[in-house]
């Protein structure tokens, strides 16, 4: 029973803090913070649309996680006044699944789709006379007998979103009328975005103590957001319930964030190509597995942070560690010439 109790527990802490987050979205264009130049193309797309009294036009974000992609979907469908329907590429598996969910759309209406590069291409070419003409074409029947039809549907907005632009096939592509990617957030936006969270949350926060917190967050709100509640938990626990400069820094400190942003598996990632390899070369899978992690989670969560902090090198001949790495754990760097830069550094 304990232990049913504890995932209980967990699960009701893990709801409390989805409909948290959900809370921390701005509403409006006005109140999201950073990314100006996507802020101004969209304000002028979604004006537009609203003076020809029409849907908008079909909108693509690409970007890392969290960066605001779900939030301005939504930010889309409260301009234009209209429902917002949510689903993801791999939950649509079979065309059906997307038929069901256009013949259910109201005229105007956004459907979002999160990482719409995961979507069947069965699924895709369904979309495409959706996107393009409002019509669905269904297949009755099988063999010989089987024939199709087209069903008018109403003028909608599809918002897709996704991590991997690399992987969308350029015919979805060409089929959006914007197509914006989102940056990461410089420090001082995300001061701007902790300040404006510690207020929804009530948290008394100071200057110095967001400051902290936003140079920590990888440049990514969601993961600001994240530091600013664990930070308040300590605060709270070992601390007056301010979050201040000291707290902060005491606070991301207990929970494994350093200066830099690094957390555990960052740190265990440098160690090991380090330590165990000599700097590298090493691998990709090898690397994931002296770390005991996945080989898309080292790639994909893990490495384009350690690489824009000049920390670690990607080359043909596999991953390697740079002079600040060394200097990062405190460790002294094997003498010898350095390797070469690869082509694709």
């Amino acid at each position: 029973m304990a232990g049913r109790e504890e995932v209980l527990s967990a699960g009701v802490v893990a709801g409390e803090e989805a409909e948290e987050e959900s809370g921390l979205r701005p509403r409006r264009l006005a109140d999201f913070v950073g990314q100006a130049e996507l802020k101004e193309h969209l304000s002028i797309v979604l004006e537009a649309a609203r003076g020809r009294g029409q849907a908008a036009d079909h909108l693509l974000f690409a970007g890392p996680p969290g960066l605001g992609k779900t939030t301005l979907a939504g930010i889309v469908a409260a301009e234009m006044e209209v429902g917002l329907r949510i689903t993801s590429g791999p939950a649509l598996s079979r065309p059906g699944d997307l038929a069901a969910i256009l013949t259910n759309l109201e005229d105007g209406e956004v459907l979002f789709v999160d990482e719409i590069h995961r979507l069947p291409r069965p699924v895709e070419e369904v979309l495409y006379p959706a996107m393009e003409d409002f019509q669905l074409d269904i297949v009755l029947g099988q063999g010989p007998s089987a024939r199709s039809i087209r069903l008018d549907l109403p003028r909608f907005t599809l918002v897709g979103a996704t991590t991997r632009t690399g992987l969308i096939t350029g015919p979805l592509r060409d089929r959006f009328g914007l197509v914006a990617r989102l940056d990461h957030y410089p420090p001082s936006d995300l001061e701007t975005i902790v300040v404006r969270t510690a207020g929804i949350l009530g948290v008394p926060t100071t200057a110095d103590g967001a400051a902290e917190i936003s140079g920590r967050a990888r440049g990514t709100p969601r993961i600001a957001n994240r530091l600013l509640r664990r930070v308040r938990d300590y605060a709270e626990v070992r601390g007056t319930g301010v979050v201040d400069a000291a707290s902060a820094r005491e606070g991301l400190a207990t929970f494994g964030v350093d200066d830099l942003g690094l957390d555990k598996v960052d740190r265990a990632i440098l160690a090991a190509l380090c330590q165990r390899f000599a700097g590298g070369p090493v691998g990709l899978s090898t690397l994931a597995i002296s770390v005991s992690e996945p080989t898309e989670t080292v790639e994909d969560v893990y490495e384009p942070f350690l690489i824009r902090q000049g920390l670690l090198m990607r080359t043909p001949r596999g991953r390697v560690a740079t002079p600040a790495a060394w200097e990062r754990l405190g460790l002294e760097p094997p003498r010898g010439p350095a390797p070469a830069p690869g082509l694709f550094d």
